[in-house]
């Protein structure tokens, strides 16, 4: 079987035979028979292709908690489709099985079988519509290297009636957001660090870039979480979680702030699993700073994983895991003090 190949959209040609990918901001100048970063936009005879189109190396029916979206239709199924290959190389990967895996061939009898299952768009929205799943998610890998195929789904998850969200990195152009927002709804972006040696040297990317796409997003409407994995020693100093939450108070004080708890994976099998008394100060420097919505995430902790109004402090979403109990009866009103809470909470 042959890999999946689709002409890329997002492609500049320059001269000897290169292209230039413009899905991300590595902006990979690709020679012929080569590949970007991703290891999966190809140049193949002058020509930019996408060599996983239709190719879901991972397809499930989580909980929308778990992208982790809390105010986005609390309590739905969400479909998450992932592809093999990703534009960073974060040395904590917890999907690295798929994001890093570059090594196939193309051509006959090639790469379709290590490229996962053949799920062309139209199949993961008949998946999602036999499942009766409304939500729909570009996850596990980093959906910028994949955006056609993305693209092409998310369409018609529109014309049926769905809505969809990208789990990303944050490291696209904005020609690539241009390119997909016509049919995003939401995105929940990792923040992984706010100092650029971090980006360089542990994700093998730039911080600039991220922070160009949050404000970008939360211009054009995109409902927007941001998570932050908390690396015990690498982000974790109080000067720089302070710099991060004083950044997303600045683009909105009401931009839910997920901090999430790490374990060793990858190329970090030695990392100090994140501790409690870490995510608690971390989560009372947010508090501090003024996020208004801050949750803990990969550790039980009801009381800072559940939704309370900001005013009165009524609590209005209680979370126990991902079972989600809703306490209001009007979503997205508090029934204390009538306050409106950010968010997409009705069809």
């Amino acid at each position: 079987m042959t890999a999946a190949l689709r002409e890329a959209d997002l492609v500049r040609p320059l001269p000897k035979g290169f292209v230039q990918c413009r899905a991300c901001a590595h902006y990979c100048a690709i020679p012929q028979g080569g590949a970007g970063k991703c290891g999966v936009r190809r140049n193949l005879g002058g020509r930019l292709y996408l060599a996983t189109y239709g190719k879901a190396a991972a397809l499930h029916v989580d909980p929308v908690e778990k992208k982790p979206l809390f105010h986005f239709h609390p309590g739905e199924g969400i479909l998450s489709l992932g592809t093999v290959g990703c534009n960073l190389f974060c040395a904590f990967c917890q999907n690295w099985t798929i994001s890093q895996f570059r090594d196939f061939p193309l051509g006959e009898g090639g790469a379709g079988a290590y490229l996962g299952e053949d799920f062309p768009p139209e199949r993961v929205v008949a998946a999602a519509e036999a499942l009766g799943v409304r939500l729909l998610a570009f996850t596990y890998n980093e959906p910028a290297v994949f955006i056609e195929y993305a693209r092409d789904t998310a369409l018609l998850a529109k014309e049926r009636g769905m809505k969809t969200v990208f789990v990303t990195s944050g490291f696209e152009t904005k020609e690539a957001w241009a390119y997909i927002r016509p049919y995003l709804d939401a995105a929940n972006v990792d923040l992984k660090g706010f100092r650029e040696v971090f980006y360089r040297e542990i994700c093998g990317a730039r911080l600039k870039p991220v922070l160009e796409s949050l404000e970008h997003l939360v211009a054009q409407g995109v409902w927007v979480e941001v998570t932050t994995l908390l690396l015990e020693g690498y982000n974790t100093e109080e000067g720089e979680l302070r710099a991060m939450a004083r950044f997303l108070k600045g683009l909105s004080p009401e931009i839910p702030w997920h901090l999430t708890a790490a374990h060793p994976d990858y190329r970090m099998p030695h990392l100090t699993p994140t501790r409690r008394e870490t995510l608690l100060k971390a989560y009372e420097i947010a508090k501090e700073e003024g996020v208004r919505f801050v949750y803990l995430g990969n550790i039980l902790d009801e009381e800072r994983s559940s939704t309370r109004c900001p005013d009165c402090g009524r609590l209005l979403l209680r979370r126990r895991g991902y079972r989600v109990e809703a306490l209001w009866t009007d979503p997205g009103v508090c029934p204390g003090c009538g306050r409106r809470i950010p968010g997409i909470w009705a069809w």
